[in-house]
């Protein structure tokens, strides 16, 4: 099968009708969605402590989160080209299923083993969640409108943002941290019902093709040591220990094997031609950058509040929730003006010189000083939500219509590889600074343990008294050097060429039928 023009326009043949009822419903179903997996991502970080006492597995705590980031990030792509293949309703479905069955198990849970392998199971139905839905949107609504329908999707991720700590810490003081996971039970029959019923008329496929199931086998192989040893950074292993070398020289080889795989296969799960189109590259890349940007702002600033000011918990979390709310702001109106124009370099372009001078500012700024931290977390924070939907939707317009799920997929993996790639390096880059900067009675501890140590010791200890200079230092070149990072966006938005959206309705095939 030759190669299709991987920039051509959606083909002029008629969608299937929705009215603008019909479509606000599909959209009610999307955002309930998007709000059950986002919501996963931030509802467990409070119930941690209580998880690593009932189940005795303090060792294996970090890998609840990263086992689900992991699983989300290497399964993104599949589901996105099922779903090319298949159709977005089944394999929304499909995922919806998953997750509440892991869900059930995560609750079930009697070791830490056991449930770090229920959110690895989770995970994937997680990444089916929040992929498929934003390729959904690519189905029915035409590129040039589809900015301000991004900017729905980031509220829904924005009141998961907020809503997700707080639920979580409730739910584990009040009732059991196994809540967390039994109210998704509900959440997620209440979304499948509704899903099931709003996206009736989706288009499917109506040419079936063959699956790249060896490709699929080939890109989990390469995929998770990958970001498995770039967690273990973050978790405080050495870069180059043992480990570390045998995960990444595993992954090397399998995505060899997985570029060799696509570039014979009749259907390849990733259409390598797609990377080579410009816009699509540079779209993925700007989300990439500014997911390392979001995790510098959301992990960095309370971490660095709690340990310089003795702040608790609660108090750092409080000044994330502007941040979860400029985020989703600066989308909508990125979304509306990208709408409006019919174009999307400037306004990209604008977030992307804007968001390294406000980090270079937070480096700069005392964390006691909140007005001036929030203020500049705020513009930040705005400036990453405007290019979100405009990289997002420039790749979707700048390809074939049958390629939208797998390049909506390989932006959201660009997400995730951005936020487990920002965690890793810039964490790395705290421990690395906090050993460096450290006096000579505590040179013995690595960073790691120096930042435990202040954490644990408190403010106002002998402990906490030696390392506060030197903490104040090491954060401090962690968000410059989050900043630097921050700039190759602006690059990325030079290069990317400001093609017009297209105002065409997405191609139909036919549609699904009424049962599930």
């Amino acid at each position: 099968m030759s190669d299709e023009t991987l920039e051509a326009e959606a083909a002029s043949s008629p969608a299937i009708p929705l009215s603008p009822r019909e479509i606000r419903a599909v959209m009610v179903g999307l955002m309930l969605v998007i709000l059950l997996g986002g919501l996963e991502q931030t509802i467990v970080a409070v119930s941690l402590p209580m998880m690593s006492a009932d189940l005795h597995g303090v060792a294996l705590l970090p890998w609840v989160v990263s086992g689900y980031l992991i699983a989300v990030a290497v399964s993104t792509p599949i589901y996105g080209k099922l779903g090319d293949l298949y159709g977005r309703r089944i394999m929304l479905f499909s995922a919806i299923v998953i997750f509440m069955a892991a869900s059930a198990l995560c609750a079930l849970a009697t070791s830490m083993p056991m449930l770090v392998g229920a959110r690895v199971l989770q995970g994937i139905g997680g990444a089916g969640l929040l992929s498929t839905a934003q390729a959904i949107i690519a189905d029915i609504i035409s590129p040039r409108e589809r900015g301000r329908f991004q900017g729905y999707i980031s509220t829904a991720f924005a009141i998961a943002s907020v809503m997700g700590p707080l639920a979580g810490g409730l739910l584990t003081q009040y009732a059991s941290w196994r809540w967390i996971f039994w109210i998704n039970l509900p959440l997620g029959a209440f979304a499948l019902a509704v899903s099931l019923r709003t996206l009736a008329r989706l288009p499917v496929p109506g040419i079936k093709r063959p699956v790249d199931y060896g490709g699929a086998i080939l890109l989990i192989l390469g995929l998770t040591p990958l970001l498995t040893a770039i967690t273990r950074i973050g978790h405080g292993a050495p870069p180059l220990d043992m480990e570390n070398t045998l995960l990444f020289s595993s992954s090397f080889i399998a995505m060899l094997a997985f570029v060799w795989q696509e570039l014979r296969t009749e259907e390849p799960i990733i259409p390598l031609g797609l990377l080579r189109n410009p816009v699509v590259a540079l779209s993925c890349l700007i989300l990439l950058s500014t997911f390392i940007q979001l995790i510098a702002l959301s992990v960095l600033i309370p971490l660095r509040l709690q340990i310089l000011t003795g702040s608790g918990a609660d108090g750092a979390a409080y000044q994330l929730i502007p941040l979860s709310f400029a985020i989703p702001m600066g989308a909508y109106l990125g979304g509306q003006v990208m709408s409006r124009t019919g174009r999307y370099k400037k306004i990209q372009l604008l977030g992307a010189i804007v968001v390294p001078l406000m980090v270079a500012i937070t480096a700069y700024t005392n964390p006691a000083h909140t007005a001036i931290n929030v203020l500049a977390t705020v513009i930040a924070g705005f400036a990453i939500g405007i290019q979100l939907p405009t990289a997002t939707v420039a790749g979707q317009n700048a390809v074939n219509h049958r390629h939208v799920g797998i390049v909506t997929a390989l932006g959201a993996f660009s997400r995730s590889l951005g936020a487990a790639l920002g965690i890793a390096i810039l964490m790395a880059v705290l421990f690395a600074q906090l050993h460096n900067l450290a006096p000579q009675a505590l040179q013995a501890y690595p960073g790691a343990e120096l930042l435990r140590l202040m954490v644990d010791s408190g403010a106002g200890t002998d402990a906490h008294a030696l390392l506060i200079g030197p903490a104040t230092q090491a954060f401090q070149v962690v968000f410059l050097a989050s900043a630097l990072a921050a700039t190759s966006t602006i690059l990325f938005g030079a290069l990317i060429p400001d093609r017009p959206l297209s105002s065409k309705r997405p191609p139909a095939s036919r549609p699904a039928p009424e049962s599930p």
